[in-house]
């Protein structure tokens, strides 16, 4: 078996420093300067699901628009010849923009170039992609403005080799910023077409992008502040990659095709995450964290087989999902925090880590299979579930995190199925509604330790907002 490390590809090499170059080439084209500027003067005139009212900015609006919108087309067209293998999408765009504007700027329909651009079809390794789209941006912007950026693809032969041999999955992209509008200066780090502005959702959906260079440089800059503050020693390799980009990207590629094809494998009740359907918060939580573990776990097994990178997938997950997802976001139904508190809770109480003299211990021995014991826990929740009603599915769920989380005081979940509304509910739909009405905004509130952890790392958790591979990670104490 070849080693991952000598497949990966060295920081500043040609090949590496002809991107960057040509990376750099494409945010400073006239046109693209001029694309981006248009796009934020069309943005105030926009409502929430991408219309523009002709009548709410004085009698100029429709004037306004059809200016912006024709800078938009003209620099799409000036730009199109440098991306030949986005032809067909980059000549629907422009015509799903012209209709747009020749409806009166109502609520914008681009399905027909949303389902021109399929960039998992053309995999190749730095391979750029223009996207513009009226789309909101997850995590970041939740109104369907006109965004527009530039990408590049990452897909080396290493990656490309365990996707064809080992982790399957057709539909993952992963990408890297060039530049971006309003809408990605913000903690979006992903490109999903179901975020577009169509008139109707097409049968399946057939990509999903994912930027690893933002995702990893979140995670140096979080994690090493974590480290920092909470005194916790960590191995020469872990080091290694909390100052290194390139290697932390590499890590987030593996990651990422690992944790997205898992939403679709393994013992998945009737009723799986995917189906958008409103559940307790914890379910999606759980879900969340079964991905990462399952790329712990593969992880795990491709170190043992030689993979160096499979070493760094495990820092990777257990730094970002008990550092930086315990303490980001609101508390209300923050089901990735959910996830991180319970990782770190289950390693604490099976002494995988320990906080002691205000320093963090973790055994590196010990928390490889202990986490993995976690994942076995909730493999077991999932198959178990194939032979339960939904309702006491939620509750087993509910009694797993329990376990190893305190519910908050005032929780009527916490009193068990005796305290719930199923009596006065005979229908399924109105039962189901009722019993997530029941649950609290923060089910499960922080741990003191982690109520001290957030006001430690705010500062610096705020500043990554639009950070990407090329920002600097700042050393925060």
């Amino acid at each position: 078996m070849e080693n991952l490390s000598s497949a990966l590809p060295v920081a500043g090499n040609s090949t590496a420093a002809s991107a960057t170059a040509a990376s750099a080439d494409l945010s400073q084209h006239p046109a693209w300067l001029r694309l981006k500027v248009a796009v934020e003067a069309l943005r105030p005139l926009q409502l929430k699901d991408g219309s523009i009212d002709l009548n709410s900015h004085g009698a100029s609006t429709k004037d306004q628009a059809d200016a912006q919108l024709s800078v938009i087309t003209a620099s799409i067209g000036e730009l199109a010849p440098l991306f030949p293998h986005d032809k067909a999408y980059l000549d629907a765009v422009v015509l799903d923009l012209m209709r747009w504007a020749a409806s009166g700027y109502a609520v914008p329909d681009f399905l027909d170039s949303l389902l021109a651009f399929q960039p998992a079809e053309q995999r190749v390794d730095g391979l750029p992609h223009l996207v513009v789209f009226p789309m909101y941006t997850q995590n970041g912007n939740p109104n369907r403005n006109i965004e527009a950026v530039l990408l590049n693809v990452v897909w080396p032969d290493w990656l490309a080799e365990l996707e064809r041999t080992r982790y399957d999955n057709p539909m993952f992209v992963p990408i890297t910023f060039v530049d971006f509008t309003a809408g990605y200066d913000t903690n979006s780090a992903v490109l999903f077409p179901e975020t577009v502005a169509v008139r109707e959702v097409p049968e399946r959906f057939t990509w999903g992008g994912i930027f690893c260079d933002r995702e990893a440089a979140r995670f140096r800059a979080v994690s090493t502040s974590a480290v920092r503050t909470l005194g916790l020693e960590i191995p020469e390799d872990a080091a290694a990659l909390l100052t290194d980009q390139e290697l932390a990207q590499q890590t987030f590629v593996l990651w990422d095709l690992v944790h997205d094809r898992t939403h679709s494998h393994g013992d998945l009740p009737f009723d799986p995450f995917m189906i958008k359907q409103r559940s307790p918060f914890w379910m999606y939580g759980l879900e969340e964290l079964r991905c990462d573990l399952t790329a712990f776990k593969a992880a795990v097994q491709l170190e043992a087989e030689g993979y160096e990178q499979g070493r760094n997938v495990q820092y990777a997950i257990l730094f970002d999902r008990m550092f930086r997802f315990p303490v980001s976001g609101g508390r209300v139904r923050n089901y990735d925090g959910l996830g991180g508190q319970l990782l770190f809770a289950y390693l604490h109480k099976h002494d995988a880590l320990r906080w002691t003299d205000n320093k963090l211990h973790i055994d590196w021995q010990r928390a490889p299979q202990v986490t993995n014991d976690l994942c076995g826990e909730i493999e077991k929740l999932y198959r178990d579930g194939i032979d339960r009603p939904k309702t006491a599915h939620w509750l087993a769920a509910y009694e797993l995190v329990a376990q190893y989380l305190t519910p908050h005081p005032a929780s009527t979940w916490a009193k068990g199925a005796d305290a719930l509304p199923f009596k006065e509910h005979s229908d399924a739909k109105s039962l189901n509604k009722a019993l997530c009405d029941a649950v609290l905004p923060d089910e499960f509130p922080l741990s003191m330790f982690f109520e001290a952890l957030s006001k430690k790392l705010s500062g610096v958790i705020a500043s990554t907002s639009g950070m990407t591979g090329t920002s600097v990670v700042e050393n925060a104490a």
